[in-house]
């Protein structure tokens, strides 16, 4: 085996260790080499503490599963494991220690031998539970990876950071359990197991093993099946308490009952694309193992209750016992048997029935509730809808009134132009005449100057007329004198400049 994380390590051993290959880093979020034991490849996430330690459990040089181990409460938080195949054979209860959680100085291999580790690993037992933790207790070493489960079951699930304070029943009834939902449910609706992946864990109680281990208050197993098309996942319960039978939960339950509330597969594992179908025949399945589970526990409360009628039969004298087992015995044994079949057959019966029932009623609640579910989308959409547009509406009136009351200005300051214009009308005509009287003295006025002008230009032209006439006339009387003088005979001439 072969621790994947210890933290709380100084600096320098834990850089010692990483280079022989023994641990991963703490900035590393995975197991290193036994990140394939986990869905994608990714551990569950919100479980990291510093009291937490990450292992990859090793044997015969080949990684056989995964284990997150608490070092405070002294007890595994997880184990991750693939595609379970049940061990042939019995498997001798070998224990194996971590001798680097106590002394990470240590030259001993991970998973080395308890007896082995006790003479040399310092403070051995300090940080991690030993076999000696459980003497004269109550409680046995309960694997969380049973062997049962693995290939490799002379070593591997033998560690005790694999294992849990347990009593005698609870250890069995869980490993009947796992061994009866791999087997009968798990692996046959996930293709025989190949895509399967499985985590089983338990949460610490407030009660302790002579003061150092931790008592589970429950353990869980969650299953993903990575087939493509037809996966799924499915979580299980089982509390520690006596008469309690193990339950089903869906993963997102089983995370929410969980410290940290983590995400145990990545993606869910993939929620999206899970097969119903197959879930159900699970679900069917683990209904048949919790009913053979309340016989096994009925059982052994019929048997509990024998052993007491024995202890009281002991106590009476030898002549009373013998004489009770003489006669009442038989008679009460002939008449009490077929009482007790026919009763057991009943319990059968009624158990059926009322699964069938149960099965029936959730299926028609869940049905209807999914009906209400949709009335109640539906309706509030409208209602939304209904709402919204309301709104609209109501937002529009102030926009709309506005626009109204601008039209109606409008229209008014149209009504006061026409208005204005024919006042306009009206008084135009008196207006003009009223402005030519007052204009008719400025017209005056300024027309004289041009009369005036005009008067002279016209005295001008009479005086010119009258030079013009009186110069033609003396023209005309010197032209006929000229021709007078003429014919009688004076001869006129002139020179060339014009005098005579």
């Amino acid at each position: 085996m072969r621790p994947a994380r210890w933290l709380a390590l100084g600096s320098l051993l834990a850089l010692a260790a990483l280079l022989e290959g023994r641990l991963v880093g703490e900035e590393e979020a995975g197991f290193g080499e036994c990140d394939r034991f986990f869905y994608a490849g990714t551990p569950p996430a919100g479980l990291a503490a510093e009291a937490h330690v990450k292992i990859c459990q090793r044997s015969a040089g080949a990684e056989r599963f995964a284990t997150l181990y608490s070092s405070r409460d002294r007890i595994p938080v997880y184990s991750a494991f693939r595609a379970a195949r049940p061990a042939a054979g019995g498997a001798e209860p070998r224990w194996l220690v971590e001798p680097q959680i106590d002394d990470p100085a240590s030259n001993l291999e991970e998973g080395t031998d308890e007896t082995d580790a006790i003479a040399s690993v310092n403070n051995l037992g300090s940080k991690q539970a030993l076999s000696a933790d459980y003497v004269d207790s109550d409680y046995q070493r309960g694997q969380l990876f049973p062997f049962s489960l693995g290939s490799d079951f002379h070593v591997a699930t033998f560690a005790l950071t694999n294992a849990a304070p347990m009593t005698p029943s609870f250890r069995e009834r869980w490993h009947m359990n796992l061994n009866s939902l791999m087997d009968r449910a798990l692996g046959p609706q996930c293709g025989g197991g190949e895509d399967l992946y499985i985590l089983t864990g338990a949460v610490p109680s407030d009660q302790r093993v002579h003061g150092k281990v931790t008592v589970p208050a429950f353990v869980w197993l969650a299953a993903c099946c990575a087939v493509p098309g037809s996966g799924w996942a499915m979580g299980f319960v089982k509390h520690t308490r006596d008469g309690d039978v193990i339950e089903d939960v869906m993963v997102k339950e089983l995370e929410k009952l969980l410290p940290f509330n983590p995400q145990l597969f990545r993606d869910n594992c993939g929620e999206t694309e899970q097969d119903t179908e197959r879930m159900k025949k699970i679900l069917e399945m683990v209904n048949q193992v919790q009913d053979e589970e309340r016989a096994v526990q009925s059982e052994e409360g019929a048997s509990a209750r024998s052993s007491a009628k024995s202890e009281r039969s002991a106590l009476l004298p030898p002549e009373a016992s013998e004489e009770r087992s003489s006669f009442w015995g038989k008679f009460m044994g002939l008449l009490v048997t077929p009482v007790i079949k026919l009763f057991q057959l009943l319990y059968y019966l009624a158990v059926g029935i009322l699964k069938n029932i149960m099965y029936l009623l959730w299926f028609v609640t869940k049905q209807v509730i999914n009906g209400i579910e949709s009335c109640l989308y539906r309706l509030g959409s409208a209602t939304i809808s209904y709402f919204l547009a309301i709104g609209e509406e109501l937002a529009s009136i102030p926009w709309k009134v506005l626009k109204v009351m601008v039209k109606i200005i409008r229209a008014v300051l149209r009504i006061l132009c026409c208005l204005l214009k024919a006042v306009c009308r009206v008084l135009g005509i008196p207006v003009r005449v009223l402005v030519d009287v007052a204009a008719f003295p400025v017209h005056t006025i300024g027309a004289v100057p041009i009369v005036c002008r005009d008067i002279a230009v016209g005295l001008g032209g009479t005086i010119s007329l009258l030079f013009d006439a009186a110069f033609g006339t003396m023209g005309g009387l010197f032209q006929v004198f000229f021709s007078i003088c003429k014919r009688i005979g004076y001869k006129v001439t002139f020179d060339n400049s014009g005098e005579f």
